[in-house]
């Protein structure tokens, strides 16, 4: 890479500083690999880990009220949203997380009218979910209004999602707004980064249990809860949590090349003790898939995110509630 160029990176991006800690959780973004013209995502979370992605420029960068934002221009995962040192989503594989996180409690209910997205300020959930035929109210509260913002200028094929006439966007607490809005929603979906910084509180067990007062009887909640490959232990609290407060508790996965291990889950969580997150209640078309240009998502996927490797479930079988 040119001199000129790799000048140019590193003097907009201020991240390239050693040893940033949130919440005890060391972020770190290497001088030597900025350098080169790679950003390389370091952080305890997942020790011994680190990926990197080669840059061809820096788009944004600022520090919001919350954490720092910065979208980038990279060569093979095109643009990147990563906050506080953590991608966030790519536009190469972004769809693969939205999708997936928005179709298994969606098509686990049988008639999500109303949804509450918690976070999502890229707009990708908000995006997806609107697609869904029954959907007729997307209520979205997001704390950041910078990612907001960013999202829509620099990252539009995710940021129309927050444009769309189904959303009413709220920048705000989420654990504020529930406490409001009681017995309101048919699923809540909460996407947030992962447990640290301003998302930390969103893996407790009191917000599950907030999440419950505010569902209609029914309701199920959809929840990023990290990868099993390097945080086992979070995934097994992120499920007890849930399983503190539902009736129903499962754990899916999907395949997201960007994201530590390639791979993340979710945790669901149902009212009813029909629920059945492993059978989707809603089957689409392939017509209709097509339709919603659903890169990823099909009933086949939905049904394949619950088989899980061994040792996952012998993790989580003590704590299943089916």
């Amino acid at each position: 890479m040119p001199l000129n160029k790799v000048d140019t990176l590193i003097s907009h991006c201020p991240l390239v500083v050693e040893g940033m800690v949130i919440n005890g959780h060391k972020v770190q973004v290497s001088m030597d690999a900025m350098k080169t013209g790679w950003f390389s995502e370091i952080n305890d979370f997942w020790p011994g880990v680190s990926l990197s992605l080669e840059l061809e420029n820096t788009l944004h960068r600022e520090k919001s009220q919350y954490q720092d934002v910065l979208v980038v221009q990279t060569k093979t995962y095109g643009k990147a949203l990563i906050l506080d040192g953590i991608i966030q989503c790519t536009e190469k594989d972004e769809f693969a997380y939205q999708e997936m996180i928005a179709f298994l409690p969606l098509c686990s209910h049988p008639n999500p009218k109303n949804v509450l997205i918690v976070g999502g300020g890229d707009g990708g959930v908000a995006r997806e979910v609107a697609k869904h035929p029954n959907v007729e109210r997307i209520v979205q509260v997001e704390i950041d209004s910078t990612v907001l913002e960013v999202s829509k200028k620099y990252l539009p094929f995710m940021g129309v999602g927050l444009n769309n006439p189904k959303v009413t966007l709220n920048v705000g607490d989420g654990f504020e707004f529930m406490k409001q809005h009681t017995k309101e929603f048919d699923v809540i979906i909460t996407d947030s980064s992962d447990p640290i910084g301003p998302a930390e509180c969103l893996f407790q067990e009191s917000y599950f249990s907030l999440m419950k007062t505010a569902l209609k009887p029914g309701g199920i909640v959809c929840s990023q809860a990290g990868t099993a490959w390097m945080n086992l232990d979070h995934v097994v609290k992120t499920f007890q949590h849930c399983k503190s407060s539902f009736a129903i508790v499962d754990y899916g996965i999907t395949s997201v090349p960007s994201y530590p291990t390639g791979q993340i889950g979710f945790v669901l969580g149902g009212l009813s003790t029909e629920t059945n997150f492993k059978v989707p209640k809603r089957i689409f078309t392939e017509e209709e898939l097509d339709k919603m240009n659903l890169r990823y998502y099909s009933s086949e996927v939905h049904k394949a995110a619950f088989v899980l490797p061994r040792f996952v479930e012998k993790a989580l079988k003590s704590y299943r509630t089916t």
